[in-house]
């Protein structure tokens, strides 16, 4: 279970040198626009990520006034402190420093819900790798050094390619082939559990949101041609022997677990005919029960919602409150300060942001 206790802030953005307590359920943090809102959100998704869901440019974020930027947090029993500059990263858990940023990650497992970010259900392939992976990762720990060992071998093959050179392909094909097929299982298993939560007695309380669940559904494709077998590494080696004369000429591997997607329908439609309320009230639920799936496991990830009410109705705000209040888990939740009406029933801790400073609400 992830509960922060304490923040601290320095010369993020415009959040400047400060500290806030959060409590353990709901927290909401309201501003007009351009206060820092999202910056928040932005520092706290940084600190388990130890990367920006906005940007991959340092100078964006650290404060013009300053040379580096510092976020630290108390987790649970835990003291977490991640310090970056233009040359120098820094991760300190319980005042030793560490080189796997993946163990933030562990300590302070974030599920992000954000139009910055991007919907999940129309949104680019990448950025449905990433809350896929993100949820196996969690899942199954393990899975890390896979993706790391099929991105090397990733690298190495395209290196190849790109220079023509065929006499080590063989071997590297063999060993992309083990990889895939492991990754491949671990996202469809994934994917199975998802479903089955989704439609599980927990998970009730979303049908509200939508005229019927049955009519939701998503299904993995695993970034290799039809014709190949994804689970079956000798098939995946196979199809790469076959095709190396191609994979030649273009230079790069084009098919393989870099390219996997997840394919969305709703109501006997395509993801791609989606309004934008249903793309943002299907991602939300896909989120949610992602959330779900973890608790079941004893996994209790921290919940960041950047604007909640844009695009979503007061109703559908309402049943999303009162779900994670149900859940039970911490979750920080930005909003102009019109909703308020709708967000105060479920007792939220109010902070305020003005030009960069938070302060709490009396």
């Amino acid at each position: 279970m992830a509960i922060i206790n304490k923040l601290s802030i320095h010369q993020f953005r415009n959040l400047n040198t400060q500290f806030i307590t959060p409590c353990k359920g709901i927290n909401l943090f309201i501003s007009d626009n351009a206060q820092g809102k999202t910056n928040l959100i932005e520092a706290i998704y940084y600190l388990g990520h130890n990367r920006s869901f906005k940007t991959k440019n340092l100078k964006d974020i650290i404060n013009f006034e300053s040379k580096l930027f510092q976020l630290s947090a108390e987790v649970d029993k835990n003291k977490i402190k991640l310090e970056k500059s233009k040359i120098k990263t820094s991760v300190i858990i319980n005042q030793q420093k560490v080189g796997n940023a993946s163990k933030l990650s562990r300590l302070l497992p974030i599920q992000i819900i954000t139009p910055d970010k991007g919907f999940i259900v129309n949104g680019t392939p990448k950025n449905k790798r990433s809350y896929l992976d993100w949820g196996v990762f969690h899942v199954k720990p393990e899975t890390i050094k896979t993706f790391k060992a099929y991105n090397k071998i990733l690298k190495n093959i395209n290196s190849l390619l790109s220079k023509n050179q065929t006499n080590e392909l063989d071997f590297w094909f063999l060993e992309l082939a083990k990889f895939s097929a492991v990754i491949n299982k671990s996202r469809l298993d994934y994917l199975q559990q998802l479903k089955e939560t989704l439609f599980s007695n927990k998970v009730k309380i979303l049908d509200t949101l939508i005229d019927s669940k049955e009519q939701f559904n998503y299904v993995f494709s695993s970034g290799w041609p039809k014709e190949v077998d994804a689970l079956n590494e000798n098939n995946i080696y196979q199809y790469l022997q076959k095709n190396t004369a191609l994979l030649l000429r273009i230079k790069y591997l084009n098919y393989g677990s870099h390219k996997a997607n997840i394919n969305f329908t709703f109501d006997n439609r395509n993801e791609c005919f989606f309004s934008r309320g249903e793309q943002k009230t299907l991602s939300i639920i896909f989120w949610l029960t992602q959330v779900v799936l973890l608790i079941n496991l004893g996994i209790k990830p921290i919940v960041l919602i950047d604007d909640l009410s844009s695009e979503l109705d007061n109703t559908k705000v309402n049943i999303i409150l009162q779900y994670l209040k149900i859940l039970k888990v911490q979750t920080f939740i930005t909003d102009i300060s019109h909703n308020l009406t709708t967000i105060k029933h479920i007792n939220p801790t109010i902070f305020k942001i003005n030009q960069g400073e938070i302060t709490l609400q009396k």
